[in-house]
């Protein structure tokens, strides 16, 4: 008993660090300035999609055999494959990596020198971080077990600060659908798709532990999430609440980025400024890294290594080096339509994973998906730019659907039709 409580507390410990990217932090602060007076709403919706779902995203690929792949296998095997990739593409060189240099540069160089050159920056960061994913140095965990403390004790200095000595009144924003626009702004943490790619690793770790039953791993990754759930929660609600103080004092078209500064700057003058920009900074170099040596490693696989590791993480950082130049904003817009149009399918798999063999029919997880993707593919590519307004004006009618939900309906109808079918057509 002693043994399996020490081994929660570690995985719990572990899922927090995983999940605690550098480059989640600037979300919670300027989701509590536009929702004003409802930021507890808005926080509600966050957490969902923030930490719940990628609790849930482990413990459902547990169940569904280790990787994303098994899991979108149950569609189909091409849809396993394709939904792999595009997650992989997400947290690597399409977003996730990008975002981690725009914003160790925007919180780490430009408050101290603003006129020092973003592309010098980028090629000095992958640089860095290139030769660490070549060289698979032990390096970087060594100083990721220092960098995750010291960020969660800066982050908490500011906090208490923060609620001890607010900055301002918070202030009425008129929000619409604050939860629903809190669950979407949680898609931006994009740890519910990397919870699917980590489950590899905490279901690795369970089974040298020991864990080897399914129903063991799933029943520790609970418990162990529990604890790393209360961990994030305190500090994206701290950090909402921070920026809902800021309501009063700042209007929504400051950047992300620059409102935690200047939130840090306000509570704790330039020690804390700086003592924040050089944690975050950090931690997001680690994170690239991490990242980087992740994509490599799939697509060398994915490849019967016919596609060689190094060149694959060469052209990942380069990719990502030329797109972080163009800021967090702008990187944060790219990837709003896909995580619009992809979050929905992930929640929805998770969750039929979750409800175990009374809906393990192929039919129940395509019709489920199709669903979703009914709804959130014209929500999409209205966030993208092309006009949906007919479709969207009809989408507009489904429940739910002012609050931001409106592909939960379709996806349960679409597994209803799926169970019908798989009871008269097919037979599994």
């Amino acid at each position: 008993m002693q043994q399996s409580s020490r081994d929660v507390l570690v995985v719990g410990v572990a899922l927090f660090a995983m999940f605690f990217g550098a480059g989640n932090l600037i979300f919670p602060p300027y989701m509590g300035l536009m929702a004003g007076v409802d930021w507890r709403w808005a926080l509600a919706g966050f957490l969902i999609t923030g930490i719940g779902m990628p609790l849930l995203g482990i413990m459902a690929a547990a169940r569904a055999g280790g990787t994303v792949e098994h899991m979108g296998g149950r569609v189909s095997s091409w849809f396993g494959r394709l939904l792999s990739i595009v997650i992989i593409l997400a947290i690597g060189p399409l977003l996730a990596i990008p975002r981690t240099c725009a914003t160790a540069f925007e919180l780490g160089i430009r408050p101290t020198w603003p006129e020092f050159p973003v592309w010098f920056f980028s090629i000095l960061f992958f640089g860095i971080t290139l030769w660490f994913a070549l060289n698979r140095s032990s390096v970087v965990d060594k100083i990721g077990k220092y960098l995750t403390p010291f960020l969660v004790l800066t982050l908490t200095w500011i906090i208490l600060k923060g609620i001890m000595t607010p900055l301002g009144s918070i202030a009425e924003m008129d929000l619409a659908g604050p939860t629903g626009r809190g669950f979407r702004e949680g898609y931006q943490t994009m740890d519910a798709l990397a919870s699917l790619v980590f489950a590899q690793i905490v279901i690795g770790a369970l089974i040298f532990k020991g864990y080897n039953q399914v129903s063991e791993q799933v029943k520790m990754t609970s418990m162990a999430g529990g604890i790393a759930a209360l961990g994030l929660g305190l500090v994206y609600g701290g950090l909402m609440y921070l920026g809902a103080t800021a309501s009063s004092i700042f209007d929504l078209s400051v950047e992300r980025t620059d409102l935690l500064i200047a939130i840090a700057r306000e509570l704790m003058g330039e020690s804390g400024k700086f003592a924040l920009g050089l944690a975050v900074s950090l931690a997001c170099l680690t994170t690239a890294i991490g990242l980087t040596a992740t994509v490599a490693d799939y697509f060398s696989k994915l490849s019967d290594n016919r596609l060689d590791y190094r060149w694959i993480a060469v052209a990942t950082v380069v990719f990502s080096g030329v797109f972080a130049t163009v800021g967090v904003t702008t990187i944060v817009n790219v990837a709003y339509p896909l995580l619009v149009l992809v979050y929905p399918v992930a929640i929805a798999l998770i969750i039929l994973t979750l409800m175990g063999r009374s809906v393990n029919r192929r039919p129940i997880y395509a019709g489920s998906v199709t669903g979703a993707l009914l709804t959130s593919i014209p929500e999409a590519l209205e966030i993208a730019g092309m006009p949906m307004a007919p479709v969207l004006a009809i989408i507009a009618r489904i429940p739910f659907a002012e609050a931001g939900f409106a592909w939960i309906l379709p996806a349960m109808a679409g597994a209803l039709v799926g169970l019908l079918l798989s009871k008269t057509v097919y037979r599994d």
